[in-house]
């Protein structure tokens, strides 16, 4: 038998299930002779849709039988090798092997960083080794010589941007093929390339004995497009497409783009791409236009497949597909269409408010499916956050979904860990990334594991405020024995000791990077420490068999890698590399559900098929940019612009949509905000029209499984503890807070819940204050009050080892400024006659039944013989008002309990003249100011200094009375007129009644 006089093209239309349809056709034509059907091939695009098709021939088969073989053509952008049947064994002028995808991509990170006239860290010059990379294979696929750079002469017409851009690509260029010579190795779409040529050269001389059917091919690429115009040219060869539009007329067809067929050379340059420069690339049919013009065919010598399946919808849903992705110069024919032509007949949509309410609506239409005997269903989307909460949901009901595309290696625990390790050394066991490191699950799996906790929940309490000193060394500080005062000295000790325990495993780790300034250096420190901090399960399991894996290409291939290696930029390279490995469980799900990418989705369909995720930005998602040819460049070489994603994403979504039952989904908002509806979305919308209709249904179901059966809000708490338990000592420091909050005051003195500090929290008020008293309660002490040793105290504090150097860098200069001014003021008092009588000195009295106590910063003798209370504030003090409402009483409790001879060095029945706030804030050009909340004759609406203690006192009985000797709940309320407290907001859920009228 010759060779055909018109190629054996055939197309599966969207409406039909391709799989099925393509087995139950090969059944009809060969399977009576059981020999002559395993002697046949079916070439397939990819390793999942060879997985899809010999599924079909399970259902279909009925019993044993013998396969065709089944050969992948390889997916490059999966990494894919050529199937072993197109790379025999034996050949007299063997191809040269590929190089491997990581060394390759760890040589072009070093040719990057050596090339480029900046510093770029490891992590960067990996990312644009794998751009680099993503061109260098598009140009060998299409099939554009190094030349058409230099011959386009574009360069004077760029932006500098690009002009650097191109030149740096043209030098890379050249030295590329050197590398690759080097190794003996030639580019994984080179290989690709030979091994189609030599087949398609093979079989032009000796055709197979056997079937050849080639079936679902959508790449434009010249090699295959040739491979596949002589299997259908082959006497027992044909070509069966997936999702050819048949239904489109010539006027729309012709306005994808340009007609003019490629020659059978399969050249790309100049203007013999066909449907090149100037197509409609992000149309769905735009990729199988190209490949029929590159085959040296047209649509209409395409013929339809006769077979189809039991799983197939109606053919009228094929016109609604084709009108729904005309193109857009011709979308005006919307208006005329029929009924029939414009009605979704089977395709539900759904449009609810979050990306939450979505996760759970399609759960429920999942469930439905598993709970409907021998029904299928699918989950297509490209958001792996959405598929992810999918999964969850499912879980609720024991429902475990095959997810096909699997999870990044970077978001699995051993990918987080080692990513974990890279951010806690690139910052210098900074706390945060310490702490994420310390207590990570993985982290001393085992028996010691609640022990090892416990340390870290002790060293969790002592990191908080300010960031220690970095390294192992700031560590070693911070837990260091302390002379005087230690208010966690318990805490201290305890964690001492757990902290010998984890310094032998942190601190060799840290010795380790810094004598490995190199990658592979670094990398084998990882590796050897990671196994030691986790007992070696970062690396057992599947996920950890992949990690192991893949580390050990990354060890391998980096001595070939970048040379500057630092170590910040070593989480931004682990995630990266790490991010770019999917990990799929060894088992899989539930036999009739699935969740699949749009990848896994191609050439797959099943009774129910749930597209979700339909959001500009999601599906389609977003162009990649090129950081190294500008788009104009890329158009005029002829390579693919950066919309034929979108078309080959257009191409999926029409394919999908010819599911039985389909299920459309988006969410009106997405993470960032409000999201605007794809466009995909959009055009069925449009050509619906009335049509259009939005289900409820689920999005009820979804509402209501977590939905209470009665709203019951809280009430504002007004807590009403026994008397016995209501505290009879108190600090002056907290009258303040019980009388504008008495909620806040029985969470702190009665539960004893405080608020702890964050983690690595900036020098606060707190901290500032601690530190000002400190340095001034030792200079009074020491009673010469001389500037110089006052300022050398304060600068002798943040000399300590450790007081991180931020904080000595940020706030040294204000304090000693605003120490100058205080020395200034109090050498000025001094010399009109006023005298220190203590500092810091704690004094307690009994008023009202109660136990008054208070620290006063510093007591005074005036002059005239009274006292002066002063109280240092390192921000902007009470104000006048405050004080008179009763809401800052603090000063005049301290001048109470001295009146009331509490303070010692004081006489037995003392009168207070002066209340002073000393304030270290700036105010104007200096830092430091005074400021009384009285005055002897009440000027300025101030209280009479004479009835500042009496008035005090007074509002002090009323508050016992009430709340410390009394039965009066504590309120939670929240006064405008009063500083916040808002430490137990959450606890008294204040969000949840305040402002709401209980009345």
């Amino acid at each position: 038998m010759g060779e055909r006089t018109r190629p054996a093209l055939f197309n599966i239309p969207a409406h039909r299930a391709f799989s099925d349809a393509l087995v139950t056709g090969i059944l009809a034509r060969h399977g009576n002779d059981l020999v002559r059907l395993a002697q046949g091939m079916i070439l397939l695009p990819n390793n999942r849709a060879i997985r899809s098709v010999s599924d079909a021939f399970v259902r279909k088969s009925g019993g044993g039988l013998l396969l065709p073989r089944l050969v992948a053509l390889g997916d490059p952008d999966l990494g894919e090798q050529v199937g072993g049947a197109l790379d025999p064994l034996g050949e007299d002028d063997p191809i040269p092997p590929a190089i491997a995808p990581m060394r390759r991509q760890m040589i072009l990170a070093r040719m990057v960083q050596q090339a480029s006239a900046h510093p770029i860290d490891a992590g960067q010059a990996l990312k644009l080794a794998q751009a680099l990379g993503a061109v260098l294979d598009q140009m060998q696929v299409e099939r554009v010589p190094v030349r058409a750079l230099a011959e386009l002469g574009l360069s004077d017409d760029l932006s500098q941007h690009w002009q650097t851009s191109l030149r740096l690509f043209g030098i890379l260029l050249a030295q590329w093929p050197q590398e690759l010579a080097r190794l003996g190795c030639i580019d994984l779409a080179d290989r690709r390339n030979r091994l189609l040529d030599r087949m398609t050269a093979r079989w032009a001389k000796a055709p197979p004995d056997g079937f050849v059917i080639a079936a679902g091919m959508s790449t434009t690429a010249p090699a295959v497009a040739m491979l596949l115009r002589r299997i259908a040219m082959l006497p027992k060869g044909a070509v069966v497409f997936a999702g050819l539009d048949q239904e489109m007329d010539a006027d729309a067809w012709n306005a994808i783009g340009p007609s003019d067929a490629d020659t059978p050379t399969g050249s790309t340059a100049g203007s013999a791409t066909g449907i090149g420069p100037g197509g409609l690339e992000s149309h769905p049919q735009y990729a199988l236009k190209r490949l029929l013009d590159r085959m040296s065919a047209t649509r209409d010598d395409v013929a339809l497949w006769r077979w189809g399946s039991e799983h197939d919808a109606r053919a009228v849903r094929g016109r609604n597909i084709s009108n729904a992705m005309l193109p857009p110069r011709l979308t005006s024919r919307w208006r005329d269409l029929r009924t029939a032509d414009r009605l979704l007949a089977g395709v539900e949509t759904l449009e609810v408010a979050t990306p939450g309410e979505e996760a759970q609506a399609i759960a429920i239409a999942l469930r439905e499916a598993v709970e409907t005997p021998g029904r299928t269903a699918a989950l297509v989307t490209p958001d792996r956050q959405l598929a992810t909460r999918v999964s969850a949901h499912l879980r609720r009901w024991g429902i475990e979904a095959d997810d096909s595309a699997g999870q990044p290696l970077s978001r699995l625990p051993p990918g987080t860990l080692l990513i974990a390790m890279a951010e806690a050394l690139a910052e210098r066991f900074a706390p945060v990334a310490l702490l994420t490191l310390l207590k990570h699950p993985l982290v001393m799996r085992g028996e010691g594991r609640l022990a090892w906790l416990e340390g870290v929940r002790g060293l969790d309490l002592l990191l908080r405020g300010p960031r220690p000193q970095a390294g192992i060394h700031g560590l070693d500080l911070l837990l260091a024995e302390r002379e005087g005062e230690d208010r966690q000295r318990a805490l201290r000790d305890r964690t001492r000791l757990w902290w010998a325990e984890a310094r032998e495993l942190l601190e060799p780790l840290e010795q380790a990077f810094m004598a490995a300034p190199d990658l592979a250096g670094q990398l084998a420190a990882i590796r050897e420490h990671a196994g030691r901090l986790s007992h070696d399960t970062v690396w057992a399991g599947h996920q950890g068999h992949a990690a192991a894996d893949l580390f050990a290409e990354m060890e391998e291939a980096a001595s070939e890698g970048p040379r500057q290696a630092d170590i910040r930029g070593l989480p931004a390279l682990f995630d990266h590399l790490l991010g770019g490995l999917s990990v799929r469980p060894p088992q899989g799900g539930h036999p009739r559900i699935s969740i699949l990418g749009l990848i896994e989705a191609r050439l797959v369909q099943t009774d129910l098929m749930i597209l979700a995720g339909l959001n500009e930005g999601t599906w389609p998602g977003l162009p990649a940019p090129d950081p190294w040819l500008a788009p104009r460049i890329r158009r005029e070489i002829g390579l693919p612009g950066l919309e034929n994603r979108i078309g080959l994403a257009a191409h999926d979504f029409a394919s999908a949509l010819g599911a039985p039952q389909v299920l459309i989904t988006r969410a009106r908002r997405g993470a960032g905000g409000p999201a605007v509806a794809s466009r995909f979305w959009l055009r069925l919308k449009a050509m619906a029209g009335p049509q259009w209709k939005n289900t409820g249904r689920y999005a009820a179901l979804a509402q209501a499984i977590d939905r209470a059966e009665e709203h019951r809000p809280a009430a504002r708490p007004a807590p009403v503890p026994p008397l016995s338990v209501r505290p009879k000592v108190i600090p002056v420091t907290d009258v303040d807070r019980l009388k504008a909050d008495p909620y806040a005051f029985y969470a702190k003195r009665i539960l004893r819940l405080a608020r702890l500090d964050p983690v690595d929290a900036d020098a606060g008020p707190a901290w500032r204050g601690t530190a000002v008293h400190e340095i001034l309660q030792r200079w009074a002490e020491e009673g010469n009050g001389k500037l110089s040793d006052l300022e050398a105290r304060a600068r002798a504090m943040f000399d300590r080892p450790d007081v991180h150097p931020l904080l000595r860098a940020l706030w040294q200069p204000r304090l000693i400024e605003a120490i100058r001014w205080i020395a200034a003021e109090v050498a000025s008092d001094l010399a009109a006659g006023r005298r220190i009588l203590s500092v810091e000195t704690e004094g307690r009295a009994e008023i009202a039944g109660v136990t008054l106590t208070g620290k006063a910063d510093r007591i005074d003798l005036l002059p005239d013989g009274k006292l002066g209370i002063m109280d240092y504030k390192t921000g902007k003090p009470p104000s006048a008002r405050q004080v008179k409402a009763g809401y800052a009483l603090q000063l005049g409790l301290l001048g109470l309990i001295a009146e009331h001879g509490g303070f010692p060095g004081t006489d037995a029945a003392p009168v207070v003249g002066s209340f002073e706030y000393w304030s270290l804030a700036r105010k104007g050009e200096a830092f430091g100011y005074r400021e009384s909340p009285v005055d002897p004759l009440g000027k300025r609406d101030k209280i009479i200094t004479a009835d500042f203690t009496s008035g005090v006192h007074a509002q002090f009985e009323g508050i016992a009375a009430a709340w410390l000797n009394g039965s009066a709940p504590f309120d939670a309320q929240v006064n405008p007129e009063v500083a916040s407290y808002g430490d137990y907001d959450q606890l008294m859920r204040l969000e949840e009644w305040y402002g709401r009228d209980d009345g």
